[in-house]
């Protein structure tokens, strides 16, 4: 089968578990039923590129094929778009959107690539940092701002002077006089640590993420072996469990 023809095999199997024989789970969704499922095959599939596991890679984009296919045969039924609509759409904003490659301008240019977004939603003015999906997780909205306003030339020079305004940031949190000015001094020190890991060339969420997992990872280890000794965690004081702790970041192989 060529791949279009595979293509097509999948889109015939969604129709057959949305129509009158078909799942009844599938048939009860709706596009807003779907969103957490979208959501979570996204976070599983950067799970497997964390892991470098090809083979669950290759499922998990699967999944993420499945939800954009479950969509689009929902939007069918409704009369409002189909996958064919999707497929027209994108080869044609892939096409406009580099000139340089199926046009006649010179090099890649993040400002041109903002102004042609703008000029296609019909936007007379824009900012060059271009338009800002505020739905990004913090982490990665801060990166993704930090990239944008770099590429236009707006950036530190040196990984040092990142290092200082880290420095600077908390100090400023540290002689901040209220709850208000606390709030924006971390936010600050969050935004100035994004730089940081931009220069670094670390991605701020994924690392958050792995530093979360080893906390549980170890914290759990603290557990089985306070467990071993016959010992309740809730009845050892602060200095008994940083012992524990020690010694469970010492059998932490990982």
């Amino acid at each position: 089968m060529t791949t279009g023809e595979k293509f097509e095999k999948l889109i015939k199997i969604m129709e057959t578990l949305r129509g009158p024989n078909g799942c009844e789970w599938d048939k009860a969704q709706t596009h807003e039923t779907l969103i957490p499922y979208l959501i979570e095959e996204a976070y599983e599939f950067i799970d497997e590129v964390k892991n470098r596991n090809y083979e669950n890679m290759k499922e998990e984009l699967g999944d993420i094929l499945l939800q954009i296919v479950f969509h689009a045969q929902i939007a069918k039924e409704n009369n409002k778009f189909s996958i064919d609509d999707i497929i027209d759409h994108l080869n044609e904003k892939l096409i406009r959107r580099h000139p340089h490659v199926f046009g006649n301008e010179a090099g890649y240019s993040y400002a041109r690539w903002e102004e042609i977004k703008a000029k296609e939603k019909g936007e007379k003015t824009f900012s060059k940092i271009g338009k800002i999906n505020y739905a990004l997780p913090a982490l990665s909205l801060a990166r993704r701002v930090q990239e944008n306003a770099a590429d236009l030339g707006f950036d530190w020079d040196n990984i040092e002077d990142v290092l200082l305004k880290v420095k600077e940031e908390i100090e400023e949190l540290k002689n901040a006089k209220n709850h208000e000015e606390k709030e924006e001094e971390f936010g600050d020190l969050l935004f100035a640590l994004v730089n940081l890991s931009r220069f670094l060339k670390i991605d701020p969420e994924i690392s958050l993420r792995k530093a979360t997992e080893k906390f549980v990872r170890r914290f759990q280890k603290m557990e089985n072996l306070i467990k071993k000794d016959n010992k309740n965690l809730e009845e050892l004081s602060l200095e008994e469990l940083d012992k524990y702790w020690e010694a469970s970041k010492g059998e932490d192989i990982r």
